[in-house]
């Protein structure tokens, strides 16, 4: 385990079971692994890593690992690192610098340890690990040849920085990629997030009204997975064409000031702070249940709850119960973190196959670049998107038809 920072190292075990059993059922990844080993188109490189660090992850490690490059792992959520499969990937040769309820001072401490490496490429979940490049870390983006951003509050990030001219290496946008966004952020965060939920609450959901925020893909995931465990959905959005297509979808659309009076969950997904704050947590009903689905906590309020709350007491793992002033109690699930991977397993490991294909093609294909690319946030190469929905396709066995010669001329003709 060499240099790793981690928790219990005796777990390693554990996390080796949970690693055998994502890896059996990513045929996607485990196919490019195949390929990568004996082509080893990422020999030389030095690839920091900062994602949610669980089974699936961990594949994608061992995959960039096989491809020939040395790989340093960290975490990007205190609360979703998961302590065995840390320990067990350590054993695997990744060095891993990361554990379960990291403090904020040991959370970009373990970052920091990752870019200790000085690395050629990078692998972000949410913007940290690039943040530290363009600030405490600046000195080491020389070195950096690029790097691939998985979600969209990370995306958003980049483009700030390519808007205000500081982005210092291209960064691939894979969030935007086909093979992201319409299975990973819909399907997957739809599944997901209520996995987490109900694990945590053992409530039921039939019959109850959800209120889902934001309608983008992970709003639609959620809000259409609500629908089908039996709630009663409303949307709230800031964006007038996607508060039209949730109507036309089926579901009620209103201000987040009423949809809180209604909900008995409230879900965000929007990435952006104070979703729900003062006048919405004012006017939500007893025993309501808040729970987060964005990158970061700070959709839902925490320094507003605490100011309208008269005590706050763990009830149940995940679980805070906020005592208003007015005797309401309302519930805040994984302290406002992403409530699929702090109070879950995360996404369904076949959706992550696709993510986690996208991103071991996508550093394969930065690191064969023979003149360094401009740094700009870059779009996922269409053949790469194309060949991750082939192959899983192919792992399940199923044909589709292809476009004659004749035809190809015939949708080419302007």
């Amino acid at each position: 385990m060499g240099n790793s920072t981690i928790r219990d190292h005796s777990l390693w075990q554990s996390g080796m079971l949970k690693i055998d059993w994502a890896r059996d059922h990513m045929p996607v990844l485990g196919r490019i692994r195949e390929v990568f080993a004996e082509k080893q188109p990422l020999k030389g490189h030095r690839v920091a890593m900062s994602i949610h660090l669980e089974a699936k992850t961990a594949c994608l490690a061992i995959t960039l690992q096989q491809s020939g490059a040395e790989v340093f792992l960290t975490g990007s959520n205190p609360l979703s690192t998961q302590d065995d499969v840390a320990a067990a990937v350590a054993t695997m040769g990744v060095e891993v610098h990361a554990w379960h309820g990291a403090t904020h001072e040991e959370y970009f401490d373990h970052l920091n340890k990752v870019l200790d490496c000085k690395p050629t490429l990078v692998l972000d979940d949410g913007g940290d690990l690039v943040g530290l490049l363009h600030s405490s870390r600046s000195d080491l983006a020389e070195g950096v040849l690029g790097g691939c951003e998985e979600t969209t509050t990370g995306v958003i990030r980049l483009r700030a920085l390519a808007a205000e001219g500081r982005l210092r290496f291209p960064m691939l946008a894979v969030n935007d990629a086909r093979s992201k966004h319409l299975f990973d952020n819909r399907y997957g965060t739809g599944q997901s997030a209520w996995d987490g939920i109900m694990r945590t609450t053992n409530l039921v959901v039939a019959g109850k009204t959800a209120v889902v925020a934001g309608y983008g893909w992970c709003g639609r995931g959620i809000a259409m997975r609500a629908r089908g465990l039996g709630a009663r959905v409303i949307v709230t959005e800031v964006d007038a064409v996607k508060a039209n297509e949730a109507l036309m979808d089926g579901f009620a659309v209103m201000p987040m000031r009423e949809a809180v009076k209604h909900a008995d969950f409230v879900v965000t997904a929007t990435g952006c702070k104070d979703v729900v704050t003062e006048e919405h947590i004012d006017n939500l009903k007893d025993g309501a249940v808040l729970a987060n689905a964005g990158h970061f906590d700070v959709e839902i309020s925490k320094p507003v709850l605490q100011s309208r709350a008269v005590s706050c007491t763990r009830v149940r793992g995940n679980i805070d119960e906020y005592k208003l002033r007015d005797g309401r109690k309302v519930y805040l699930l994984a302290e406002g973190r992403l409530v699929n991977l702090a109070a879950g397993d995360g996404h369904p490991v076949e959706i992550m196959d696709m993510s986690f294909a996208l991103q071991a093609l996508c550093l394969e294909y930065l690191a064969l670049q023979e003149s360094r690319l401009d740094p700009c946030v870059m779009p996922v190469p269409a053949e790469i998107d194309n060949r991750v929905a082939a192959l899983r396709l192919e792992a399940l066995g199923i044909e589709i038809d292809a476009l004659s010669q004749d035809q190809i001329r015939y949708m080419s003709k302007s």
